[in-house]
């Protein structure tokens, strides 16, 4: 038998393979991740444009994610200099009024004022409320079993699928679900909504690159090598990862690497759906807003959201001049929604002129989350037997949260097979 160089071998440097490192060297094993790029953070980065923070697609991180808070102890959020949204949205309806919904239980000076917007009628507004309660009263262990119907499904048994769906949940769900068809589980849904209402949306100062980077800096010199992309795994009593540079023997290996990565590394485990998103940025030469609001489009427009990012986080900016950043679920190829059909559509959703706004960049990722379907469970096995062992927001729920989790089991089901628990 071949003697193995290290004890654990984690392929893919993502927030998956970074938490599953992390869980293992706590526990006092040698560990090795592998990474193909030239950074750490898998689908997480941010491109630096003309001095602007660019994240690869609209991502923030919420506060009440337990997964993150264990990720980043004992300093928590403040290790990432993490700054807040405004906690609601803004949204344009067909009538050109511009509503905002800001949440109560973050903000309940807000409430009056929620109470009487009239983008929703009474009767819509009481069943959002009534699901909303239904949600947050339902310990999470229990939401997640809900996973036979889809979102829509789900919106529309509780007498929310027409105005209240078409005109906010949709539009905000898009952005965060990465597909406008709300087919989705359910499950999900609920547990990301609970999230919402519980929670408070942040981002690093500099960008949400700074996640993956403050999760690898925690890890021993020398853990992470760069550049060294995988091209065989194989189980056996002493697992074999082949690389570039010569093959890598471990007692087990964790594949994290991204799902299309992972299904080639390790046929069977199966290869999700993917959707897609592309952001716009765009810089204009006055902030349509001083608030940190999400604003979105009620119409059924292309954009999904739109959020001036200086707003919140001013370290998005090297000079001081402001960062809207605007998604759209897709890619300008496969649904023709190009940059001067999204400033059009921006004109709208913020009610000022956009003919002088420069454009900066665009991000189009198109494997930005994969769909997780109504029927399959939330969470999937990560022990594939052979000390092989499989993570990813594939594995779990399509979100941070997810990701971070399915690390921590990947690396509880390596401890109890090691015997090192």
């Amino acid at each position: 038998m071949s003697t193995a160089d290290v004890d654990v071998v984690v392929v893919g440097a993502g927030l998956a393979g970074l938490r599953a490192a992390a869980v293992l060297h706590r526990h006092g094993l040698a560990v090795r991740v592998l990474e193909a790029a030239d950074r750490v953070g898998g689908r997480i980065a941010t491109d630096v444009v003309d001095g602007f923070r660019c994240d690869r697609g609209f991502q923030v991180l919420n506060s009440s994610y337990p997964a993150l808070h264990a990720a980043l102890a004992p300093h928590g959020l403040d290790s990432l200099a993490a700054r807040p949204f405004e906690p609601g949205a803004a949204i344009r309806a067909g009538d050109g009024e511009l509503h905002r919904f800001v949440n109560p239980l973050r903000r309940p000076a807000s409430a009056p004022a929620t109470a009487f917007d009239d983008l929703l009628g009474p009767v819509d507004k009481a069943r959002l409320v009534a699901w909303t309660a239904k949600v947050l009263a339902s310990p999470p262990s229990r939401t997640a079993t809900l996973v036979a119907h889809s979102a829509a499904e789900d919106l529309d048994a509780a007498g929310i699928g027409g105005a209240v769906t078409d005109r906010f949940l949709r539009p905000f769900l898009s952005g965060v679900l990465a597909e406008t068809a709300l087919e989705t589980s359910a499950a999900f849904v609920r547990l990301a909504w609970r999230s919402f209402a519980l929670g408070t949306i942040v981002v690093p100062d500099d960008g949400m690159e700074a996640l993956p980077r403050r999760l690898a800096a925690a890890l021993p010199e020398g853990t992470v090598s760069l550049h060294t992309p995988v091209r065989a795994v194989r189980g056996g009593p002493v697992p074999a990862v082949d690389t570039g540079d010569g093959t890598v023997r471990a007692r087990a290996v964790v594949v994290a690497a991204d799902p299309r990565t992972a299904a080639a590394l390790l046929p069977g485990i199966g290869e999700p759906r993917m959707n897609a998103l592309t952001t716009f940025f765009h810089v204009p030469p006055q902030a349509p807003t001083a608030t940190g609001l999400l604003h979105l489009d009620g119409t059924g427009g292309p954009v999904v959201n739109t959020m001036v990012m200086t707003a919140a986080a001013p370290g998005y900016s090297a000079d001081g001049r402001p960062l809207v950043a605007s998604s759209i679920v897709g890619t300008p190829g496969a649904t023709g929604v190009d940059e001067p059909a999204v400033r059009r559509e921006l004109a709208r959703v913020w009610g000022v002129g956009t003919d002088d706004w420069e454009h900066l960049h665009t991000a189009q990722v198109d494997e930005a989350l994969p769909l997780l379907p109504a029927g399959r469970p939330l969470r999937r096995d990560v022990d594939l037997g052979g000390n092989l062992f499989v993570a990813g927001d594939h594995r779990d729920t399509p979100s941070t949260q997810g990701a971070l989790v399915s690390g921590r089991r990947a690396a509880q089901a390596v401890l109890a097979r090691l015997g090192a628990a």
